[in-house]
């Protein structure tokens, strides 16, 4: 397929706006993720996202990716005060306290479910029977019932930047929901596997 056509194909809206969306949407958003390591990475980008955009986010990924060790979660669970006032100091990533500090938590939170035999990518594609929901209404939600139970079981489980919103936009990331619009390319190739 030439660059032109891949440009002419039918996508959700919010990707037909920047080239960067259109290469993440085209190539992640809603291909189903099942590492604990990889979804974890995911979930802690989607909290750093919280009142921005996603695509300042995207566009300070691999700068949250050398910050945070790789999203490496036994690396960044050994994060002190020194780490926080260098990621603090970082111009590559978001630099908010609130969100980095919930980043080293989320660590040491995702090792204390390992701990008990907990596995992530079980755990969490396990609240989401049936998975991907698919979305055929083309109406985008902003949380749903399973991002709200999902959302409460990682609270209690000691996540912080966790919140239903949140919860449903990395759903929809990694595969559990297939938001893609009806006519969008994507929807019929998530569909189909």
């Amino acid at each position: 397929m030439t660059h032109q056509a891949a440009e002419m194909l039918p996508r959700c809206k919010w990707a037909q706006t920047n080239s960067l969306l259109r290469t993440y949407h085209d190539e992640e958003w809603g291909a189903p993720v099942t590492e604990s390591r990889a979804l974890w990475e995911m979930l802690m980008l989607e909290g750093f996202q919280a009142g921005l955009s996603w695509l300042t986010v995207l566009r300070r990924r691999e700068g949250f990716r050398q910050a945070f060790a790789g999203f490496d979660p036994e690396r960044v669970a050994n994060f002190d005060q020194r780490d926080v006032e260098r990621l603090m100091a970082d111009p590559g990533i978001i630099r908010a306290r609130s969100k980095i500090e919930a980043t080293i938590g989320n660590a040491r939170s995702y090792l204390a479910m390992q701990a008990r035999g907990e596995d992530f990518a079980i755990f969490t594609w396990g609240m989401v029977p049936n998975a991907p929901l698919r979305n055929t209404t083309g109406q985008v939600l902003t949380q749903s019932p399973h991002s709200q139970a999902l959302s409460k079981a990682l609270k209690d489980r000691g996540f912080k930047f966790v919140g239903p919103v949140i919860v449903y936009a990395w759903m929809q990331a990694v595969g559990m929901v297939d938001d893609h619009d009806p006519t969008c390319f994507r929807y019929k190739k998530c569909e189909e596997g």
